[in-house]
């Protein structure tokens, strides 16, 4: 049809706050943790958390195993500490099917989800034509990767500015920016409320 854009647009949100017992309650397992949830509570992509009670367990590890935004493997070690707090990890995991333990705790720990957020935005080839986002309320930066946030290149940022429900908008000239090998953005909860982006 005559005048017919092929430009595609996609809206994502994610406002909950972290969980430290989102994909395993508090326990002492030997191994494997009995998971809870293999996802997080939005759908979208989050970094896990490990939570210890105990001040034992210096370089006891988790191994969490799951899938990144794009639905391809990917596996993080979190290094617990000595102190009875909770370790964030960086990866971003879509879904998680196991964690497991180097060795048994010396008092509960739980496996949550942390508050880095991760969404994709498409799987293939594409060009970013613009985007809007709708400001939360905490000052941060929007980071827009060629392919995933584990293993692609960071392109560019875009800053919110922390006024809850301020929308910014961006056109971007020319062709727009080439996302070689999928686009997928990383953010912190609570940086935007909403992002809505236009890519073809």
């Amino acid at each position: 049809m005559a005048g017919r854009s092929d430009v595609r647009a996609l809206t994502v949100s994610d406002e909950n706050a972290a969980s430290t017992t989102r994909i395993a309650v508090a326990a002492r397992p030997t191994g494997a943790f009995t998971l809870a949830n293999t996802t997080h509570a939005s759908g979208a992509g989050r970094n896990v958390t490990v939570t210890t009670a105990g001040t034992g367990d210096n370089a006891k590890t988790v191994t969490v195993v799951g899938t990144d935004v794009f639905g391809n493997a990917l596996t993080e070690i979190i290094t617990s500490t000595s102190s009875a707090e909770t370790v964030a990890g960086t990866s971003i995991f879509l879904s998680i099917t196991s964690a497991t333990c180097s060795a048994q705790y010396a008092a509960n720990v739980s496996v949550g989800s942390g508050s880095l957020c991760g969404q994709a935005i498409f799987g293939g080839r594409t060009r970013l034509k613009g985007f809007s986002v709708t400001s939360g309320g905490t000052a941060g930066d929007v980071e827009f990767f060629d392919g995933s946030p584990e293993d692609g290149t960071a392109l560019f940022k875009s800053r919110t500015i922390g006024t809850a429900n301020t929308v910014i908008d961006r056109n971007i000239p020319d062709e727009g920016v080439l996302f070689a090998s999928g686009m997928s953005v990383k953010y912190t909860v609570d940086v935007s409320d909403m992002m809505t982006f236009f890519f073809a």
